[in-house]
């Protein structure tokens, strides 16, 4: 049994142990209020785009190995200009254990239990794995990278099958908060997509609420050809071909 399990197995989740690669104090871009998010190391996507590339590598390092214990202290100190607490990545559902113990101590606490926990995920977790978290998680974020599958898996080198099948899991669980696309423009703004695109998610939930992200370079990891941002119009045109029923779009 690993000392992660092992530790779960006694009750003493505050020594369990996840590779985290950052943590940023307050942010108001990962989810809903102002929140203290935890970024941890690894992910199983490979996306062109990614603005986190050195979060991609799967850490074995024990310079990325963080208790529960040692983010709580930080929380604390944060916690009252925080409406809640956010785990991304990397990939964040790869480390559901570390999660799950994260999530349960700072309900556990007096002081942090009126904080909302989410996470932000790339969707492919399977089953077990969300309802395994769903009892402490409060809100999911799920980024759609694109609709068409092969679009997608020229983005990810992954498939989006799995994410497709979280959107509907989460949403019938009550968990899904919102669906996020980060458009690219002449990859996967193509009009007839984003109209596919939001009718799908508007087959999920009519007023689903979906965050449409204009791709930026800084920061990103280099691309050949150099992937392009999408100008303000561009990004309310997207959002046009998107827009169907009653979905909740938020451009940034």
């Amino acid at each position: 049994m690993s000392a992660t399990l092992a530790d779960a197995a006694t009750g003493d989740v505050s020594a369990i142990t996840g590779f985290v690669a950052d943590t940023i104090t307050f942010s108001n871009v990962d989810g809903p209020g102002n929140r203290f998010v935890v970024f941890l190391q690894g992910c199983n996507f490979d996306c062109v785009a990614c603005h986190n590339p050195q979060t991609i590598p799967l850490a074995i390092g024990e310079h990325f190995r963080t208790s529960v214990a040692d983010l709580l202290p930080r929380i604390r100190r944060a916690a009252p200009f925080l409406r809640g607490i956010t785990v991304s990545g990397g990939e964040a559902t790869l480390q559901p254990d570390f999660v799950h113990a994260l999530f349960s101590a700072v309900q556990a606490d007096p002081e942090l239990a009126r904080l909302d926990c989410f996470v932000d995920s790339n969707g492919t977790a399977d089953d077990a794995t969300w309802h395994r978290l769903a009892p402490v998680t409060h809100g999911t974020m799920i980024d759609l990278k694109c609709f068409d599958p092969d679009i997608h898996e020229q983005m990810t080198g992954q498939s989006n099958a799995p994410v497709l099948h979280s959107i509907e899991l989460l949403h019938g669980m009550g968990l899904l908060y919102e669906v996020r696309l980060l458009i690219l423009q002449g990859v996967n703004d193509d009009p007839a997509l984003l109209r596919r695109t939001g009718e799908w998610l508007a087959s999920v939930d009519p007023a689903m609420r979906v965050k449409m992200i204009a791709f930026r370079a800084h920061g990103a990891r280099p691309h050949e050809p150099a992937l392009v941002p999408p100008s303000h119009e561009a990004l309310e045109a997207a959002a046009a071909n998107l827009q169907v029923a009653d979905l909740q779009l938020c451009l940034v």
